[in-house]
């Protein structure tokens, strides 16, 4: 099942995540040039919009898949980077920092 939205809801001292990082990180100017839309329209119609558990964000996905080939990862390592680099979360959608936490894939 496709979520409605690819943001995160949880709460920060920050107004968001890019207000903590440094704007030119070569990962942060990538994350504003890709048209993350362009995945969505074409993997939405992968999902099923009312049955099954709701998926995690297309970006978030695509965004894990970018990261294990560019930086030469396995899945679980990437996952473990992600919890731990602020970089990869804007990378990946994330609007606010992320609790330390294991995505199940």
């Amino acid at each position: 099942m496709l979520r409605n939205k690819d943001t995160d809801t949880q709460s920060s001292f920050f107004s968001s995540l890019s207000d903590l990082l440094d704007q030119s990180h070569p990962l942060y100017r990538l994350a504003n040039k890709i048209n993350w839309n362009r995945f969505r329209e074409k993997f939405s119609e992968h999902y099923c919009p009312d049955q099954g558990r709701p998926a995690k964000p297309i970006r978030l996905m695509c965004g894990l898949l970018i990261l294990k080939h560019l930086r030469n990862l396995s899945d679980e390592s990437v996952v473990e980077q992600w919890s731990e680099n602020a970089y990869y979360q804007y990378f990946c959608g994330s609007q606010t920092p992320c609790k330390i936490q294991y995505i199940h894939m």
